[in-house]
């Protein structure tokens, strides 16, 4: 096996990794940093977000901290850190500043000044978007082109992470592989590796989002906590796109502008639900949608963009992908369900990014910082991403030292893998089983009864695949991670014996006066 030396590794190219790589360097921590991708470069989570970034700048006289930091907490229903809030909340305008220097772009009006939009549950326009509604792809493609240009990252792509080395608590490097094995040691290691989306049969999450970070941190010994909280977005399009195994985000931002929801009846429902009516938090929207899609025997509802002034300017990728299946926005309706989206749950951190296993750092969807809480409120999770990302490396620069070279490898890797389960066949099989009685089990509405049988089913599929070390490809170990994080999931809603924001149990209906955060580990 080979071995390497880098003075940091980041696993994961989203926003939060491209990042995080370029403020180590520009920092000057260490001379060798790697960036590590399962799949080619800026492919992510972050590439598909639409909706934009929140952002309180100093000039927008509308906005406040305090304002951002009160809608957030509403939406986080009782589990959200305030100090991280508000510190996030406060170096947002710095922040954006600095992406401006590496390339990244928002959009602005015929004055030059930032266009600012509002989503559900903010009190005000603060959210920057760019590309019109293409927010994370513009993002990611300047973040791509400035790494790509820096000689002092090398970046890695193809590479699947598969274990971390820890002894003693202390991180020291991971085992990596793209047909080979390879033993990285690392004075830091910096998991920036998103979400979970695709355990859940309707996803708006890219193929990549396996849960990887969840397992690998899990299996290394490190603090998770609140694994329950799973987002489902209230509107994506209902059309299955097989070769993306995705569904179509429709943004937050088109309700924002005044879309307004309907049945197949033609009749607009939201005002039954919440006074907010299509702005109210995410939860809300979702479980209305869901729950009118049963009363009408539906399989979807339906977006009414219709009245919207020139909605093809603003949201010109959501027109060109509904086009595509036939629908004008203009003058159609959208047809959209509720699908799982964002996790607000993860790796525990600080805001250093700090894990409980020394030397192990975990940024952007995959770490739960507590600005979030129960229910995350629309476009902070870009946010999060760049302001940690910052804060991170700027951490790393003053306080991590160099860890001495540790080249002790772990035994289950020593020989060569036998797949016993073929790609196209019983593999497809046991991962289609997980992402069903995900959804079907611990969706958007569940219960104990429904928790446990998820449980036995992923118990099935775990003694079926057969394979919690060496796997033979890296869809395996995509499917091993998957049922790691998929089990955590399902464990901590069922100790979770209350609904509260994303969480809804049909068995426990009230909140709990206290709120109380949960946590695991191995």
């Amino acid at each position: 096996m080979e071995k390497s030396k880098y003075s940091a590794v980041i696993v994961g190219s989203g926003i939060s990794g491209l990042y995080t790589a370029l403020k180590l360097e520009q920092n000057c921590f260490g001379s060798k940093i790697l960036l590590i991708t399962k799949s080619t470069l800026g492919e992510s989570n972050s590439y598909y977000a639409q909706g934009g970034m929140v952002a309180v700048l100093k000039d927008n006289n509308a906005d406040s901290v305090e304002s951002h930091i009160k809608d957030t907490l509403v939406a986080g229903a009782g589990l959200n850190d305030e100090n991280t809030v508000k510190f996030i909340s406060e170096n947002s305008d710095r922040v954006v500043k600095d992406l401006l220097d590496f390339g990244v772009q928002f959009d602005r009006d015929e004055n030059g000044n930032f266009k600012l939009t509002k989503e559900a549950a903010h009190s005000v326009r603060r959210i920057l978007h760019s590309g019109g509604d293409a927010t994370g792809r513009e993002m990611e493609i300047a973040l791509v082109k400035a790494v790509k240009e820096n000689k002092n990252i090398e970046v890695r792509e193809n590479t699947a992470v598969v274990d971390l080395l820890v002894e003693n608590n202390v991180c020291n490097g991971l085992i990596c592989f793209d047909g080979d094995y390879e033993q990285i040691n690392s004075d830091a290691v910096i998991l920036a590796t998103g979400g979970l989306g695709q355990i859940y049969k309707y996803t708006t999450n890219p193929a990549c989002a396996t849960g990887d970070g969840f397992a690998l941190a899990y299996r290394a010994g490190a603090v998770l906590r609140d694994m329950e909280f799973v987002q489902f977005h209230p509107t994506a399009l209902a059309l299955d796109d097989k070769e993306q195994q995705n569904r179509f985000l429709i943004s937050e931002a088109v309700r924002g502008e005044g879309a307004k929801l309907c049945d197949k009846n033609g009749y607009y429902y939201m005002k039954d639900y919440d006074k907010r009516e299509e702005l109210a938090p995410r939860d809300i929207v979702a479980r209305a949608n869901y729950t009118q899609m049963q009363k009408t025997n539906s399989s979807c509802v339906y977006l009414d963009a219709t009245k919207l002034e020139n909605p093809k300017k603003r949201f010109p990728t959501i027109t060109k992908k509904c086009l595509q299946s036939g629908i004008d926005i203009e003058k159609d309706l959208i047809p959209v369900s509720p699908v799982a989206h964002y996790f607000m749950g993860g790796i525990k951190t600080d805001l250093n990014g700090e894990t409980s296993v020394k030397n192990l750092f975990a940024i952007g969807e995959v770490a739960s910082t507590g600005l979030h809480g129960a229910n995350r409120l629309a476009s902070n999770s870009l946010l999060e991403c760049v302001v940690c990302a910052y804060k991170t490396a700027e951490y790393l620069k003053n306080n991590v030292g160099v860890v001495a070279p540790t080249y002790k490898l772990c035994a289950p890797l020593e020989g060569e893998p036998k797949s016993s389960i073929s790609k196209g066949g019983n593999f497809q099989n046991l991962k289609t089983a997980l992402q069903t009685t995900m959804w079907q089990n611990v969706g958007i509405f569940r219960n104990a009864d429904s928790i446990n049988q998820a449980l036995k089913d992923i118990e099935q599929i775990e003694n079926e695949f057969n394979k919690s070390e060496l796997c033979a490809n890296i869809e395996e170990y995509e499917l091993r991670n998957m049922l790691i994080t998929a089990k955590l999931v399902a464990k901590s809603a069922l100790q979770r014996k209350e609904s509260r924001g994303a969480h809804y149990r049909t068995d426990y209906l009230q909140t709990d006066a206290v709120a109380h955060h949960s946590e695991i580990s191995k």
